[in-house]
């Protein structure tokens, strides 16, 4: 009796020892094994804009983390940073952001000159560059800078001429009177002076309306010419505000760049403006300076690229779109007469230095 109980209780043990041998044997050896994480890489990337030939340093370089397994063989890692400034230039011009790959930066010994100006790399291909003249007021109040996009606005002006002489109107008058001579002989031609002195211009008859006489009509003043304004370019960047600085054929790319740097800040107000537009702009950019057209830039969102289909800005349209009435005539008027509006002068307003 003693003995069976001894023998229960041994087989009990061996069961369970079974048993936990079992669950061990699924729980560590039959699980299959948890994935671990890839470990992070820090890897160079341009922290600026850099330009093709420029001298790669610290102070242009940025890292980004990044999955050991998105790492490629061409990139650099942070382990590797006496190879990207042991004394290598940019082989391409390298955007913010971009990787510092092997194919992006060569050695500065083995670099191959870069004809023209180190900024003219920036120009993207099938754009060219184009500078025009401008004003305080034209740049937006000194707020239009390098790098900033804006659209380009134009108001011309229009005059009538005569389409064979390519001479505004009205004409100048002269009478053809005969010599008096042979037959044959050709008549001459005398210029009309009116009692002024000055030549008589071309006029028109018309009737009076209470005696129903007719009488000629000449202008009391040259032709009044006619402005237009309209938007001509949208989302243009600028390259340039000022000069570029001068830098001789004969410097090297990092020369170019040194000097760039080393150029003092402008304190003289810019007069041009270089933009990046079409060949085409370009153009007519030239045709609106030749034609003493007036040029404005107007500030936009550089993230704001949406273009605006907008109306010629013309004296009717003007009227007619802002509900502006044209003045009836009355008759009586305010005092004193005003023949031209002028700017009031403020209490506050600083008064001018007399030059010495």
């Amino acid at each position: 009796m003693r003995r069976g109980r001894i023998l229960i209780f041994v087989l009990l043990i061996v069961v369970i020892g079974l048993v936990v041998a079992v669950v061990a044997l699924r729980s560590f050896v039959l699980q299959p094994a948890q994935p671990t994480a890839p470990a992070n890489v820090d890897v160079y990337v341009a922290g600026q804009n850099i330009p093709q030939g420029e001298k790669i340093t610290a102070d242009v370089l940025a890292t980004k983390t990044l999955p050991q397994n998105l790492v490629t063989a061409d990139m650099y890692t942070t382990d590797q940073k006496s190879e990207v400034l042991d004394n290598k230039i940019a082989s391409i011009p390298l955007s913010q952001g971009t990787f510092i790959t092997k194919g992006a930066i060569v050695d500065a010994s083995q670099a191959v000159a870069i004809p023209g100006p180190s900024w003219a790399a920036v120009i993207p291909p099938g754009m060219v560059a184009a500078s025009v003249p401008t004003t305080r007021f034209s740049l937006a109040a000194y707020g239009v800078a390098d790098g900033a996009h804006v659209n380009v606005n134009a108001c011309f002006q229009f005059v009538d001429i005569d389409s064979q002489f390519q001479s505004i109107l009205p004409n100048h008058t002269a009478i053809l009177t005969g010599t008096g001579a042979a037959q044959g002989s050709l008549p001459i031609l005398s210029l009309g002076i009116n009692s002024g002195g000055a030549p008589t211009t071309q006029g028109r008859v018309e009737l009076e309306p209470s005696l129903q006489q007719p009488y000629y009509v000449v202008p009391s003043e040259g032709q009044r010419s006619r402005t237009v304004c309209q938007t001509i370019l949208q989302d243009v960047v600028v390259m340039k505000v000022g000069n570029f600085p001068l830098v001789s054929s004969s410097q090297t790319t990092t020369q170019q760049q040194q000097a760039q740097q080393q150029q003092p800040v402008a304190t003289v107000p810019p007069d041009l403006v270089t933009l990046i537009v079409s060949p085409q702009d370009a153009d007519m950019l030239d045709y609106m300076v030749y034609t003493s057209a007036q040029i404005t830039m107007a500030l936009r969102n550089p993230n704001d690229q949406s273009r605006q289909a907008t109306n010629a800005i013309t004296l009717q349209f003007a009227l007619s779109q802002y509900n502006i009435p044209v003045p009836a005539k009355l008759p009586y008027e305010t005092q004193p007469r005003v023949d031209a509006l002028a700017q009031p002068t403020l209490p506050n307003d600083a008064a001018p230095t007399p030059a010495k």
